[in-house]
């Protein structure tokens, strides 16, 4: 599954899963880390930055309209 998804649409979904995103002035990126061979979601903010590489599982939920649990905590931490 992992090298599959559109990162577009699962970029699309987590914002909305994670609405407050946009209203912490967080910026999300979704991309394919081929040196790794996962996804990895950048959060950016004032400068800061913090990567989190995803599970298949992780996509899978985010994809189905689920949290994604650590996704869940760098966002937190930026908030």
């Amino acid at each position: 599954m992992t090298k599959g998804v559109n990162p577009e649409v699962l970029c699309n979904k987590i914002k909305e899963i994670f609405p407050d995103i946009g209203e912490c002035a967080i910026d999300v990126k979704v991309y394919f880390d081929e040196n790794v061979n996962r996804y990895a979601v950048l959060l950016e903010k004032e400068g800061k930055i913090a990567k989190v590489y995803l599970e298949d599982d992780e996509i899978k939920d985010c994809l189905e309209g689920r949290k994604c649990i650590s996704l869940a905590l760098q966002i937190g931490q930026f908030k």
